[in-house]
């Protein structure tokens, strides 16, 4: 027995006293590194945390990458909108413009501490968009590829509205939309394009007027006549003109979520393609998008296109399972060379792991991580990562219930005093 030679030879002294060797194939050896940790610091770029391996800054710009897309991964509580909001804080100090589709209510003191908008989606709200407003391209764009584009994007709209068309219904919708620009005097001439768009009610009255579409109209009159109308058939009646604009839907019904996000998604990537600028798009809670086939593709599409267009896309779910378990969900996150994970339940790590190709103990990792700590991917590096906020960030970013109406009771002692 040479128990007492490997006790030895195990202790850090730098002495063999067993003398065995044993070749590997470097995929065994692997196993043995819990963590292979890289060196996220660049001159240059957004502070993203500090590395628990070694405490050295996590420092870059996302948009220096192969492309600007990222996801962030986590169970409830486990710091998402945190670190996005530390990120968008400091994006904006550089210069980057932010949109951010907010179902929770998460990100209005945000807006309010740096002065951005902050527009409420809602029945009850004032504000409207059209979901026939078409992008300005320039007067070198392709007119009829820009009405094309419009009318799939209706199309794919009204899959959600109306439930999944028929390929005649399809196809019937695809002339009665046509008809519906063609009576606003809209056509494929670029110079046409600037008139006014028109709006569901124009729509509806083309498919009344078509014969063997009583079945699209009746499906239809809720949005146009019935509970749901005013909210998505009224002219656009504001402009982006903030560096950090923040949509609120959390008090649209669970029906109109997913109608409204494809909308104000749209809408922002109408104003993305028609100006090249530096800019972020927050999609909280994404996984709603995924639930119906028509979003995720156009949600994919997006995250596809967006360096073309200087866009980094920022994808935040808490529910990684419906997530991943989706092709246009592998997909956004195949294109996305960030990949920020935190804190996850038993329920989903198992699909985590295969997804990210993660070791044992970086899944243990994941599985006892503190709120905020996790692993950060970038490109072909990845290392450990506590997020980590200035106390003025801190306050701004925050949603713990228990912090927050402490920060609102110490402002109302000194609004009082």
């Amino acid at each position: 027995l040479q128990m007492e030679e490997g006790f030895t030879s195990s202790l850090p002294l730098a002495e063999d006293e067993i003398k065995i060797v044993r070749n590997m194939t470097s995929s065994s050896l692997a196993t043995t590194f819990p963590f292979v940790s890289a060196d996220l610091t660049t001159n240059e770029g957004v502070l993203y945390g500090i590395n628990r391996h070694n405490n050295s800054l996590i420092l870059f710009d996302r948009f220096k990458l192969e492309n600007a897309n990222m996801v962030v991964f986590a169970k409830s509580g486990g710091g998402k909108s945190y670190a996005v909001k530390l990120e968008i804080l400091r994006s904006l100090m550089l210069g980057t413009d932010v949109f951010v589709i907010d179902p929770e209510d998460e990100y209005r003191a945000l807006a309010k501490a740096v002065g951005g908008s902050y527009l409420p989606v809602s029945l009850n709200s004032d504000k409207r968009i059209n979901p026939f407003d078409l992008s300005d391209m320039g007067k070198d764009a392709d007119g009829e590829q820009n009405l094309r584009s419009a009318i799939i994007t209706l199309i794919g709209l009204m899959n959600l509205m109306l439930g999944k068309l028929t390929p005649e219904e399809d196809a019937t919708m695809d002339r009665a939309i046509r008809e519906a620009y063609a009576a606003r005097d809209i056509t494929s001439d670029l110079r046409t394009q600037k008139n006014p768009p028109p709006t569901m009610q124009d729509l509806h009255n083309v498919l009344k007027n078509m014969t063997g579409t009583e079945s699209l109209a009746q499906r239809l009159d809720k949005y146009v006549t019935g509970t749901f109308s005013g909210i998505f058939n009224q002219p656009t009646n504001f402009d982006l003109d903030k560096s950090f604009v923040v949509f609120n839907i959390r008090d649209l019904e669970d029906q109109l979520r997913p109608i409204a996000m494809y909308i104000v998604l749209n809408y922002i990537w109408n104003r993305i393609r028609f100006e090249k600028k530096k800019r972020m798009l927050v999609i909280d809670e994404a996984w709603i998008l995924m639930q119906y086939e028509d979003s995720a593709k156009f949600l994919y599409s997006i995250a596809k296109r967006s360096r073309k267009y200087w866009l980094g896309l920022t994808t935040i779910t808490q529910d990684v399972e419906d997530f991943l378990n989706t092709t246009y969900g592998k997909a956004v996150v195949s294109n996305s060379s960030l990949q920020l994970l935190l804190r996850q339940s038993p329920a989903s790590i198992e699909i985590v792991q295969e997804t990210f190709n993660l070791t044992d103990g970086e899944k243990l990792l994941l599985l006892e991580a503190s709120v905020g700590e996790g692993l950060l991917f970038a490109g072909t590096d990845h290392a450990a990562i506590k997020v980590v906020g200035s106390y003025l960030e801190h306050k701004i970013a925050t949603s713990n219930p228990e912090e927050l109406a402490q920060l609102a009771e110490e402002s109302s002692n000194t609004s009082t005093t």
